[in-house]
């Protein structure tokens, strides 16, 4: 899916997804990442919700978001119990969804000028 209009004002943006790829500004990417208005990291270690630990969230939390999008691969799957409790410890609104639907949120909140990191796993 590709997206046609763009209102976010930072310096990434997520243009469009689709099986095993998000394509963020012009580039395309095939692993998971986190992406937020001003930030992109390309080395967010888990690749399935499998993989995924609390440890993981720290990076995210770290950035202080005021929303974390969580994007779980091509389905929904939530997260373990110690994941939700650390998220919601530092304060920080959590919406959990297949990857796709993450895409779409995060350029929603994001052209909104919201405080928002997603973390997206490949669908």
């Amino acid at each position: 899916m590709h997206f046609a209009q763009d209102r976010n004002t930072g310096s990434y943006a997520i243009r469009g997804y689709g099986p095993g790829e998000i394509r963020i500004n012009e580039e395309i990417y095939r692993e998971s990442l986190v992406i937020s208005a001003t930030r992109l990291s390309t080395d967010w270690p888990p690749e399935s919700m499998a993989e995924l630990r609390a440890e993981h969230i720290d990076s995210l939390l770290e950035m202080q978001p005021e929303i974390l999008v969580l994007g779980t691969g091509a389905q929904l799957r939530f997260p373990e119990a110690a994941i939700l409790h650390r998220v919601q410890s530092a304060g920080v609104g959590l919406e959990v969804m297949d990857t796709a639907a993450a895409c779409r949120t995060f350029a929603v909140l994001a052209s909104e000028d919201r405080n928002v990191v997603a973390a997206l796993m490949m669908i």
